[in-house]
Formats: C-alpha cells, sequence, structure tokens
C-alpha cells in the first residue's frame, strides 16, 4: 500500500507531449469532461493527437447517463447493506456521488465491514480507525535498523503475504467482482492467523486495495464484475506477530489489449531493475533514477504523488522511496533496514485525481496504470526479496513463462 509523497501538482499538463498547457479542446468543453487529458500545449499538439484524443468523446458518450451506467447493471444493487464509499471510508450513501470521471471507470458499492475474530493480534487502528503508534514513531525520521529476531518475524509474515496474494490472483478472471477478491484476501489472511493490514486503516474500509485499469492505487474493492481485458492490480498488506508485510501485482484479466501488456510488463521490470540496485552504500533516491529512465524509454511516465515506505512494525514509516527521477529522498541504504519498491507507471500522464471515495487515485487523463510491489531487506552483501515469488505461485505473466 503506497505513501503519499510530497509532490503537488496543480497545473494542467499537454495530453499529448506532457508540457504545461492552457489550450483546451472544444469538444472536451462541450461534453464536459475533465480539464486535465483535454488541455493542449499547442494547436500542432492538438492536431497531432487527435486521431487518438477523438476516442475520449466516444467513451465519454457511451458512459454518460442511460448508457451502461452502474445504476443499469445487476451487480451495482447487490443487495441491503451495500452502498458507496464517501470521506475516506467515514461515510456512505446509497447513490453513486457526482464527479467529473476522468476514465470510463465508475465506483460501485462496497459491502459491510468484514469481521475478524477476537483471537487474532490487531493493529493499534483496527477498532477506531486511528493509527496511534506510527504518527509519532521516532522512525518517521530515522531508518530502523532491524534485529535478527525482528527480520526473521518479517520473513514469516511476508511469505503468508505472498501466498494471500497468489490465493487472489487464482480467482481472477472475467464475471468475478473485486468484493469477491476481498473475500479471498480476508479470508486467507485470517486462515494464516494475520491481520489484513489496510482493513480499518485511517478508515480504509477493506482487506485489500483492488485497482482497475485507469485506477494508480488504493481503489476500493466493491460489487464491480471484472471484464475481459481489464487490468487489475491487488494489493495486500498482512500484520504477523507484530510486523507488517506488503507486496502488490499487476494482472490481466481474460485477452488485454497489447498497449496494457506492454505497460504492465514494463512496470514490472521498473520494479526488477530497481531491486537490481539494492545494496549498503546506495542511495533511496538513486532509486527514482532507474525507474525513471526505464519508463520514460518505453513512453510511459512515473507517478509522483505516492511513493514507497518502511515497513516493519509499522506499516509506513522512513525512508520515502520516490519512483520518479531527480527527487529529494534523504539517506543511504545500510544493512538491516526494510522497505517497499512499488512503482506506478502511466500510460499518459503522471498526474492523478481523486475520487470522492478520498481514497481512489486515478489517472488524470484516464488513461491505464500498472503496478508492483516488493517488500525488501537490505543485505551485507547486496538485497533479500521478502515477498519474492514462490514455487508454488500462479503462472500469470507470459515473460516469466521458459
Amino acid at each position: 500500500m503506497a505513501g503519499e509523497s510530497d509532490v503537488s501538482e496543480n497545473a494542467l499538463s499537454c495530453a499529448n507531449c506532457g508540457k504545461p498547457a492552457n489550450l483546451k479542446c472544444p469538444k472536451c468543453i462541450e461534453l464536459k469532461l475533465p480539464r486535465e487529458g483535454s488541455a493542449f500545449c499547442s494547436q500542432e499538439c492538438f492536431k497531432s493527437s487527435w486521431s487518438s484524443h477523438k476516442s475520449v468523446h466516444v467513451k465519454a458518450k457511451l458512459s454518460s447517463p442511460g448508457i451502461g451506467t452502474p445504476g443499469e447493471q445487476d451487480s451495482s444493487s447487490p443487495g441491503e447493506g451495500w452502498s458507496y464509499c464517501l470521506r475516506r471510508g467515514q461515510s456512505r450513501t446509497p447513490k453513486m456521488p457526482q464527479f467529473d470521471w476522468t476514465g470510463t471507470l465508475r465506483p460501485y458499492p462496497i459491502s459491510i465491514k468484514r469481521i475478524v475474530p477476537a483471537n487474532i493480534d490487531k493493529p493499534d487502528w483496527a477498532d477506531d480507525g486511528i493509527p496511534k503508534i506510527e504518527p509519532n514513531s521516532d522512525f518517521q525520521h530515522t531508518v530502523e535498523i532491524k534485529s535478527p529476531n525482528l527480520i526473521e518475524k518479517m520473513r514469516e509474515t511476508c511469505r503468508i503475504a505472498r501466498e494471500v496474494l497468489d490465493a487472489a490472483a487464482r480467482i481472477v478472471r472475467p464475471g468475478v467482482t473485486t468484493d469477491e477478491i476481498d473475500k479471498v484476501v480476508h479470508d486467507a489472511t485470517i486462515a494464516a492467523g494475520g491481520y489484513p493490514s489496510p482493513l480499518n486503516y485511517h478508515f480504509f474500509p477493506k482487506s485489500c486495495c483492488t485497482s482497475v485499469n485507469e485506477v494508480i492505487c488504493h481503489g476500493i474493492p466493491d460489487a464491480r464484475k471484472l471484464e475481459d481485458g481489464d487490468i487489475v492490480n491487488i494489493d495486500v498488506t498482512v500484520y504477523y506477530k507484530g510486523v507488517h508485510g506488503d507486496l502488490n501485482e499487476t494482472y490481466f484479466v481474460g485477452n488485454v489489449d497489447e498497449e496494457s501488456q506492454r505497460l504492465v510488463k514494463c512496470t514490472y521490470e521498473c520494479l526488477e531493475k530497481a531491486i537490481a540496485i539494492v545494496k549498503p552504500g546506495v542511495r533511496f533516491r538513486e532509486i527514482g533514477e532507474v525507474i525513471n529512465r526505464h519508463a520514460t524509454m518505453s513512453g510511459f511516465s512515473v507517478v509522483k504523488s505516492y511513493c514507497g515506505h518502511g515497513i516493519g512494525e509499522l506499516f509506513h514509516c522512513a525512508p520515502n522511496i520516490p519512483h520518479y527521477g531527480r527527487n529529494k529522498a534523504v539517506g543511504v541504504m545500510k544493512a538491516g533496514q526494510t522497505f517497499t519498491i512499488e512503482p506506478m507507471i502511466n500510460a499518459g500522464i503522471w498526474r492523478d485525481r481523486m475520487w470522492p471515495d478520498g481514497w481512489t487515485a486515478v489517472t488524470a487523463d484516464g488513461k491505464r496504470s500498472a503496478q508492483f510491489e516488493h517488500t525488501l531487506l537490505v543485505t551485507d552483501t547486496g538485497v533479500e526479496v521478502l515477498t519474492g515469488r514462490l514455487q508454488t505461485s500462479p503462472d500469470v505473466f507470459p515473460w516469466l513463462k521458459s
């Protein structure tokens, strides 16, 4: 689960080249489409991107009220107790909120909070949604060097988290709802004796994050059925024996177009290339340089608003790990540190918007986004991937097949 970066950008970017923009597509204005994704830096950029940009208008018409909206589909009204999320999980509404949606995806109602048995050891936010120890810890400013005992606990917890994610990956197919994925994550975590860390963390209403298509991160599992051609990221964190293990992967749903396949593969490669440089003495800021170089060479952009983070007895702590180039992350890696790297790579511009639920971050231009994440341990000689794939992990990525 990504941490929030301190990058804040309100200026519009050209939908074609990413440069600052102040021209607006007339048709987008007529259709009342979002400012992001419909701005251009010049007439030349507007004309050169018209053949692809006009598809945004078609999608907007198809997704307008009365044509395939969530209210017309059975899955949006699955039964009593289901409602739309608002205010970062602190309130609900029976009707879909109004919003300047950036893409074709819409929120669906979510189910009631899942139950955690009393015998499960819980983090301090489990009951009231408010972390108490984490915000005031010295490890928000100092990178902890883990003891051998703590490292062993993290190995155990991270393996459970990997097994939970693998269980979720096995049910990804058209027709499955993201709420069903959340149930698998929740049940598998409880069965292993763990607590699903996202559940009620700052009031997050579910046990994992499911981010579909243009959702960058922190998507809330709901009643929407996955469709053929979707991509979906599942982000799992498990709390077990007092420590957290965090990882995520992006999966193909049925037959996915070539551009989305290229995006997901590039994102996977960004993470692998970043992991390859981890060892004592390397500056944290170098991670972003490696990721940014590979993503931009592939024609994609790197999200700046969310970053990797330290992890252990705290869910989120120092260090912050920006994934973009020319970042200002401080410090160098030392043996015994544990942190996540979790690049979010966009098919279009890097900027994001927030849905009314207060959690779901989506691309500003409505184009797709992918993400992969591992929890890592810096060793004396390099790195150990604590959440690495197992021999039993499902064979879902074509580029890993022999």
